[in-house]
């Protein structure tokens, strides 16, 4: 079983600037968050993009919808900012169907070296593997279907919206 890894940038992805005082992208951490977690899984890894969740536009939702329905892996995991991951999800969940794609990120930079990525990303690759068909966020150690799902912005957690469970 391959697995495809579209990454979208968010704060995964993010670097320190510590002259300007500022987060900024320059490249994906996914293939040494791998290499550090000894994934023994057949990854696929493709950089769509690399932008701040809260930035991204419609159209960039659309090319990663494309992408997914394009790829020959019928399992994705999408690397995705938090702050409008459950937008992305959505999209995706009303467009791409037969596959199994799962949505993560992080609170904390993988940089920041106390962040949440290397967890996210290992619960991804684990769901993605066991889920039926569908479109999920896997956070927290947690994974919620893409039409049952929120931010908690106070908490900074992912919760269900009702309480049926996936």
């Amino acid at each position: 079983m391959n697995i495809k890894i579209f990454v979208t940038g968010g704060t995964f992805d993010k670097e320190y600037d510590e002259i300007a005082g500022r987060l900024f992208f320059k490249d994906t951490h996914v293939p040494e968050m791998l290499k550090l977690g000894r994934c023994d899984v057949a990854v696929d890894v493709h950089t769509l993009m690399l932008v701040d969740s809260l930035e991204m536009t419609d159209d960039d939702r659309k090319t990663i919808a494309e992408h997914c329905r394009k790829a020959r892996e019928e399992r994705i995991v999408v690397t995705h900012g938090t702050d409008t991951m459950e937008v992305t999800a959505r999209v995706l969940g009303e467009q791409v169907k037969g596959k199994t794609i799962v949505l993560t990120g992080a609170m904390v930079p993988y940089k920041f070296g106390s962040s949440d990525g290397l967890f996210n990303l290992g619960s991804a690759l684990a769901f993605v593997q066991v889920l039926a068909p569908g479109v999920y966020i896997a956070m927290n150690g947690r994974v919620f279907s893409w039409d049952n799902v929120h931010k908690n912005k106070s908490t900074g957690m992912f919760e269900e919206v009702s309480s049926r469970k996936v």
